[in-house]
């Protein structure tokens, strides 16, 4: 790819210094592939018979030259351009690359158009600009939420900003991700870094939704915030290599990809949205009194209702997750010969079917009130990061071509922090804002008159 920004770029180029960073960055993948033993295969075949095979690189390239005692016109034209760059010669360079450009067009044209594609989709940078609408997405959303009770004119017109950055974040996100799999002629998920990608797409789908059901702001802020981590994740991934590499032959298949793959990670996505909004129930008890208010749509305590919203969505996610999960046997079945066999992958998968299977058995057997739910989703978080990061930084198993080291300690952190969440959630009530001042007894809040009604929380 950066030699097609190469001739991208060195087409629109008037004087040395406007071709220089591509040029350069030319010659940095060509160091570095020098390195590791391999060169750039930037030169095309030279037939038109010969238009489905493998490009050679310069090396192989003269090479056959000298056996064929003729050098290929593409060579050729790549030596003018690279003299032209050599001399600072800007009008050499540009008509070496303009006759270059042409003579790819007659038999190479499906190639060009590609890759014009593809420097599109790249320069446009989707995914950043929905990096940047999702912050500020967060900042109305959070804004709006926490004027929920104090001024509600306010915070209905963050609510409603919010709402509407949401919905165009998630129309460039949309974006970047159809068009990529445009590119690839795949379904969105194919590596890491299109899943950290189609996790915060399908988390934001996801609050889209309960937004417009809710209409509290909640449903803005936990999609804004996870859409912007999991793009910033997919960014750090990006920075290990192209991330559209070729399939690997085990996963080269677009109808798996497209149910098993697909279905699994929506059970991340929901999983996430659950914890993230638990987290927020968390804070908002122990630093504000919107808690035990009447904010809630109906008159109802906003506790209540994101009660009701964290238990739908895992009530959604162990659906998604269970369904992933015997789609993933099924296709292992018929790659490797057998349903399960205890991979470290297939048991993370397994894992977070059971933690969401726990927590709604623990609700409906009366164990848990709303912060025991709260708490155990937000331990679904630490589950779902394991499930899709950790079990590949074991380098075992038949799922561990995903190997990343770098993102160990990132990983570690993550956890930890959702630990003290965790911490934060078991506090007694006396120590959360919401309840500290009401009336009753309720769970670890302490004496109060009698008759007094008690918090809601538990």
């Amino acid at each position: 790819m950066s030699f097609y920004y190469f001739i991208r770029f060195g087409s629109r180029a008037h004087g040395l210094s406007t071709f220089w960073t591509p040029v350069s960055e030319f010659l940095t993948l060509a160091r570095d592939a020098n390195a590791g033993q391999t060169y750039p295969l930037v030169v095309p075949p030279s037939r038109p018979e010969q238009k489905h095979e493998d490009w050679s690189s310069m090396g192989q390239a003269l090479m056959d030259a000298v056996r064929e005692e003729k050098v290929s016109e593409p060579v050729q034209l790549l030596a003018g351009i690279a003299s032209g760059y050599a001399k600072g010669d800007a009008a050499q360079f540009n008509r070496s690359l303009t006759e270059y450009r042409g003579w790819l067009g007659k038999d190479f044209a499906k190639e060009v158009r590609k890759g014009e594609k593809e420097f599109f989709f790249n320069d446009t940078k989707a995914f950043l600009h929905a990096m940047i609408i999702y912050v500020f997405a967060f900042l109305l959303a959070a804004g709006g939420l926490l004027t929920l009770g104090a001024m509600p004119g306010l915070s209905l017109s963050l609510r409603s900003s919010a709402f509407y950055l949401l919905i165009l974040a998630g129309a460039v996100h949309t974006f970047g991700l159809v068009f990529r799999m445009h590119l690839e002629g795949r379904p969105p998920v194919t590596n890491l870094y299109s899943s950290a990608v189609f996790i915060g797409w399908g988390t934001m789908v996801l609050g889209i939704i309960l937004e417009k059901i809710y209409r509290l702001g909640l449903g803005s802020l936990v999609a804004s915030m996870i859409g912007f981590v999991t793009l910033v994740i997919a960014h750090n991934l990006s920075l290990g290599g192209d991330t559209m590499e070729m399939m690997r032959a085990v996963l080269d298949t677009n109808f798996w990809l497209a149910t098993h793959v697909v279905t699994i990670t929506i059970g991340y996505s929901a999983t996430f949205a659950a914890g993230f909004m638990a987290a927020v129930f968390v804070f908002l008890g122990l630093f504000t009194p919107l808690l035990n208010q009447k904010t809630g749509p109906g008159g109802a305590n906003l506790g209540k209702a994101i009660a009701k919203m964290v238990y739908a969505i895992v009530c959604f996610a162990t659906l998604l997750s269970f369904v992933g999960t015997v789609l993933g046997g099924i296709w292992a079945d018929q790659s490797w010969g057998r349903f399960w066999g205890w991979d470290p992958k297939e048991n993370g998968a397994l894992l977070i079917v059971l933690w969401n299977a726990v927590i709604l058995h623990a609700r409906w057997g009366g164990m848990i009130r709303e912060r025991g739910l709260m708490n155990m989703a937000i331990f679904g978080n630490v589950i779902t990061a394991f499930s899709w990061f950790g079990v590949n930084m074991l380098g075992i198993g038949l799922h561990s071509y995903g190997f990343m080291d770098a993102a160990f300690k990132w990983l570690v952190l993550f956890m930890g922090s959702q630990l003290i969440i965790i911490g934060f959630g078991l506090l007694p009530l006396k120590s959360w804002r919401s309840f500290r001042d009401q009336p009753g007894p309720g769970p670890g809040a302490g004496g109060s008159p009698s008759g007094s009604p008690a918090p809601t929380v538990a």
